[in-house]
């Protein structure tokens, strides 16, 4: 048995899997371009998730990233949000794959969104990684530097899931990829001394 799906819902997955992705560096970044995306008819929702492209919406989501985004740049603070954001990172990543996966058999869907959570949860846990080696290093002075680039992740990652998706999808895996690699190591050797 063969599954045919069209390419607008393969496409739809790519977009999907690369908004959640970016949730893992900013939570509300990649939510508020999908709804500036499909309140501006660039992109499709699910019908479920069309409240997401009103007015309201896009009203809460800006002011909660700009919290978020302010948050961010306080040293102390953003280790504290962390304990928060890696959550949240999940649920926003679902959230945003499933808003945009349309056009898929429900059991299909549905695995895509969780998967999309892990790629969440595995950018997520890059940044955790990442801060924590700089607080460790620069005692946090480098953190706000840190949540701006993070923040510039989130904001380029986004556009391009929503512009160039499979370009994103791939090289959001590679960057996964990259990172568990880089953990990997890090890991063995602390082990071997």
């Amino acid at each position: 048995m063969t599954l045919d799906l069209p390419y607008e819902a393969l496409l739809g997955v790519a977009v999907g899997l690369g908004l959640a992705a970016a949730a893992g560096f900013r939570v509300f970044v990649p939510l508020l371009a999908t709804a500036i995306a499909a309140k501006s008819g660039v992109l499709s929702l699910a019908p479920e998730f069309a409240w997401l492209a009103t007015t309201p919406a896009l009203a809460a989501l800006g002011t909660a990233t700009i919290l978020e985004v302010g948050a961010y740049a306080i040293p102390w603070l953003d280790q504290l949000l962390d304990v928060v954001a890696s959550p949240a990172a999940v649920l926003a990543g679902m959230l945003a794959a499933a808003s945009v996966v349309v056009d898929l058999p429900p059991v299909l869907k549905w695995s895509v969104v969780l998967l999309a959570g892990g790629a969440a949860s595995a950018t997520q846990g890059a940044t955790v990684f990442t801060r924590f080696k700089s607080t460790t290093l620069t005692g946090g002075g480098a953190n706000p530097v840190i949540a701006l680039l993070e923040l510039v992740g989130a904001v380029v990652t986004s556009v391009l899931a929503i512009f160039l998706p499979v370009v994103t999808l791939v090289a959001v895996l590679l960057l996964l990829v990259f990172f568990s690699r880089r953990v990997h190591g890090v890991l063995f050797r602390r082990r071997a001394r």
